[in-house]
């Protein structure tokens, strides 16, 4: 399965019957790569969130990347982990996951985080914020020519993050991001799974 398409982010929602059924709508959407991420929950319920969505997940055939935790993504059996700069060693996760498991980092603004992150094994390096987030208000914009610069550099996929919704996405495709990562676009839908498909037409027809 490549890496490729709609990346989509859990919000911090409290309430699992809600995550689950507005995931579900985002899966049969065509979404087939998610990633955990709730900084609200107490560990107990992280534990009890991403085991409901591994399940999830594998009825639909996607896949389950954990926000900067390692030991949950391993007792989940999710398909890797996603780290931020203040998250942990990459080489240290690397290790922990095994050749199999998906590693992302965030590089924010910069290649040279980018290259430290492959040269420790990372199989995608994500970059932002490239619009106005209301996850995180006060984040450095990023240049979308970091995309082409990247990919050309590293040959990695590349993940944009950070305000992208359906009115300013297709630049960022143009541009090259392999993975468009995005929360309230899809979570906060009136119609999630229109929403996703809307985003996965995006890609189609692109050279890989």
């Amino acid at each position: 399965m490549s890496l490729s398409g709609l990346y989509a982010i859990t919000p911090d929602w409290g309430d699992t019957a809600r995550l689950i059924k507005v995931t579900e709508a985002i899966l049969k959407g065509g979404c087939r790569l998610l990633q955990y991420r709730n900084k609200a929950a107490s560990a107990c319920h992280r534990d009890e969130q991403a085991v409901a969505l591994r399940g999830l997940t594998r009825r639909h055939g996607a896949r389950l990347i954990v926000n900067d935790d390692v030991d949950l993504a391993l007792a989940s059996e999710a398909d890797g982990v996603h780290l931020g700069g203040d998250d942990g060693d990459l080489a240290a996760a690397r290790a922990r996951l095994g050749p199999e498991r998906l590693l992302g980092a965030s590089c924010y603004q910069d290649l040279a985080l980018a290259k430290a992150a492959v040269a420790a094994g990372a199989d995608y390096v994500a970059f932002g914020s490239f619009y106005a987030s209301p996850t995180k208000p006060l984040a450095r914009r990023a240049d979308p020519a970091l995309i082409g610069a990247a990919k050309a550099r590293f040959g990695r996929p590349v993940c944009a993050i950070g305000g992208i919704d359906l009115d300013n996405a297709a630049p960022l495709v143009a541009a090259g991001a392999d993975l468009l990562a995005v929360i309230s676009a899809v979570y906060n839908s009136a119609d999630p799974e229109g929403a996703v498909r809307a985003f996965c037409q995006l890609f189609e027809g692109r050279k890989p």
